[in-house]
């Protein structure tokens, strides 16, 4: 069930709608990607909408990985899902890894453009929809001295507009990292996973509120899957019930992704 916004929520929304024109004169948007004007600060302008990969149908069951032969079944199943059951109950991924996706992520984490946030978030929130009971959205931790380095977790920053565009509520701090682990770039996905063991715990201070609810985890990029990994088990812990990975880029062949950029543990 979606929360309905606040009357606040819908002021502040009104005030912001209505001082958009005067923004929008003094610092006219821009395309996110190529720089040019456009007529609304949605994003990207309407040559860079079609540099991102979309994933379409059909795709897996169980990990929403899209299938290349359209002549599959919607109930198919990938060969990696196949070998082995994922821990999540879906991916919901508003873009696959390419030039236009990877440059995206990389000026927001690095380049501090943390608009981008409100786009990408927009993106999945699109792709967010046939939830059933209960559901809350909740950031990929970053550790405290990541976090200070950086100002900001781009992962929190999605979940607040996405939960402002789906009225589904957030727990900003439901998961903690408690360890501040290393880079994961040029890791296998064994070393990875043993790197982020014990890293990540459910946030005590919040267990009433996660416990016997719904998960939609939020992170910028999904790639081999270990951070993932590491904040399910936490939040399972936690007694939660379902999870689902949002992301905005899901990596599909981790050799088409450079890992010194994108495996870098948050």
């Amino acid at each position: 069930m979606l929360r309905q916004p606040s009357a606040i929520t819908r002021y502040i929304s009104a005030v912001a709608e209505a001082l958009s024109p005067v923004v929008d004169y003094a610092l006219p948007p821009r395309c996110a990607l190529c720089g040019d004007r456009v007529a609304t600060n949605t994003g990207l302008c309407a040559n860079c909408w079609p540099q991102l990969a979309i994933p379409g149908d059909p795709s897996c069951k169980l990990c929403q990985r899209p299938f290349r032969d359209g002549g599959l079944q919607q109930e198919a199943i990938c060969p990696q899902c196949q070998t082995k059951a994922p821990q999540h109950d879906g991916i919901i991924a508003a873009t696959l890894y390419n030039d236009a996706s990877r440059q995206l992520v990389l000026s927001l984490k690095y380049g501090k453009r943390i608009g981008h946030a409100q786009a990408m978030a927009r993106m999945i929130a699109a792709r967010i929809h046939g939830l059933e009971g209960e559901w809350l959205l909740v950031p990929v931790p970053l550790h405290p001295r990541r976090l200070w380095r950086r100002s900001f977790n781009q992962a929190a920053l999605m979940v607040q507009e996405i939960s402002k565009h789906t009225g589904l509520p957030s727990v900003v701090d439901g998961l903690r990292r408690t360890r501040n682990s290393a880079p994961l770039g040029g890791m296998g996905r064994k070393a990875r996973q043993s790197e982020l063991q014990g890293a990540i715990s459910a946030n005590p201070a919040k267990a009433s509120r996660l416990s016997g609810k719904n998960i939609i985890l939020v992170d910028d990029v999904v790639t081999s899957g270990a951070t993932s990994a590491a904040c399910i088990s936490a939040l399972k812990r936690g007694g939660v019930g379902k999870v689902k990975i949002a992301c905005f880029a899901r990596v599909l062949d981790e050799q088409s992704a450079s890992p010194e950029e994108w495996c870098d543990n948050g």
